[in-house]
């Protein structure tokens, strides 16, 4: 087992040069700057698609952390681009914080304020500062925690508002995608929340974000961690639940980013929760969101037991490192079996050998769905260039 995780190490090391290599060759928008909005399935540029700042702050995020972790100049203008695109055409100058999109060219044509898109350029503007020392980016980074701590934390009920009108004003529609639930609170733009105020506190000392990340921390052991050892994903301002819908990729990745954030609160109390709570999750991921072929399905409803058993590109990721968090607090050989499985059948069915980069789903029988796009505002080089990054530096 020892050898199948230190060539999986290795694999994964070509694979981040590959994904690099990829997103830095293929997705620069020359003619009107930053990188296309989407490529489809045959790598075939998509005429005029508009661009959205998911998609440019992963790739800002991505470039960085792995110019740091490969200790290398090779990525430097990647990344200036991806920071000044997002400086210049979704930074909102009057009110502040990042629009959700704009056309091709670089226009906004959707000034809506969503907090998982506020934390992404928190995440993404943290990590090009750790990597290049860019004050302006830090600075950018403590404004739009502040804006997230004004306007969108409830400091009645507690956690985070999903989304706002361009001048911080109220929204009837909060959701994320048309997929997602008209949700006041949601798991995930929490998680990415979490996950951006604990890169924030690496670079900024200050006791109003470790408040901040400590009370995230408590919102996922306290209200979203259900007693079956899943993350609920949709309530309303009051926490009612609104979904009983288990999300497997988000169990497993939850897992570890909160491990991650407590760690960094220095408080063993809450680590050694974190710790136990990050155990469980696990454990019930390996026994019902693996299938017998190593692949990670996507989500289950509870109420109806209807599986989505496809397979996204994500998840598979995610696992290998939650997994591997698992490993480290427990010594057990199966988690490390189980990362290869995934691994093994993530080589075989999601790494797209012919037009490079990764499919972004494929079903049961292991077949791509070809109408989804490589490059897209949800399609971005984070969730794989991290993990290779975490699994890669790992001793």
């Amino acid at each position: 087992m020892r050898e199948s995780y230190i060539r999986l190490r290795s694999e994964l090391s070509s694979e981040l040069d590959r994904i690099l290599n990829y997103w830095a060759s293929n997705t620069i928008d020359e003619t009107h700057g930053g990188f296309y909005g989407a490529i489809d399935h045959h790598n075939r540029v998509i005429p005029k698609a508009s661009k959205g700042i998911i998609l440019n702050s992963r790739i800002l995020w991505a470039f960085s952390a792995a110019s740091s972790h490969l200790n290398t100049e090779k990525y430097a203008a990647v990344c200036q681009r991806a920071f000044d695109y997002i400086k210049n055409n979704f930074y909102d100058t009057r009110y502040k914080g990042v629009f959700w999109e704009v056309d091709d060219k670089g226009t906004p044509i959707n000034k809506r304020k969503q907090v998982y898109a506020q934390a992404f350029c928190i995440y993404a503007f943290s990590e090009y500062y750790i990597y290049s020392r860019n004050e302006e980016a830090k600075l950018l980074a403590i404004e739009i925690f502040e804006c997230i701590e004004k306007y969108s934390r409830d400091k009645e009920k507690g956690g985070y508002m999903e989304a706002f009108d361009e001048d911080w004003g109220s929204l009837e529609d909060v959701r994320l995608s048309p997929k997602d639930m008209n949700a006041d609170k949601t798991m995930n733009t929490h998680l990415h929340v979490l996950e951006a105020y604990t890169t924030l506190l690496k670079i900024y000392e200050s006791e109003k974000l470790k408040e901040s990340l400590r009370h995230l921390v408590d919102i996922f052991q306290n209200k979203f961690l259900n007693k079956q050892n899943h993350y609920e994903l949709f309530f309303d301002r009051s926490w009612n639940l609104l979904s009983n819908t288990v999300s497997y990729g988000h169990d497993i990745e939850s897992a570890w980013l909160v491990l991650e954030a407590a760690r960094c609160i220095s408080d063993k109390d809450m680590e050694s929760a974190c710790e136990a709570s990050a155990i469980k999750v696990a454990d019930t991921f390996l026994s019902e969101g693996i299938d017998a072929e190593g692949a990670v399905m996507n989500e289950k409803h509870m109420d109806t037991g209807a599986l989505d058993d496809d397979r996204h590109w994500w998840p598979q990721v995610e696992a290998m490192v939650g997994l591997e968090y698992a490993y480290k607090l427990t010594g057990n050989n199966e988690y490390l079996e189980k990362s290869v499985e995934i691994w093994e059948f993530t080589k075989k069915h999601l790494i797209d050998r012919q037009n490079g980069e990764w499919h972004f789903r494929v079903d049961r029988n292991g077949n791509p769905y070809t109408e989804e796009h490589k490059v897209s505002m949800w399609k971005a080089p984070y969730h794989t260039t991290r993990a290779c990054i975490i699994l890669t530096s790992v001793t």
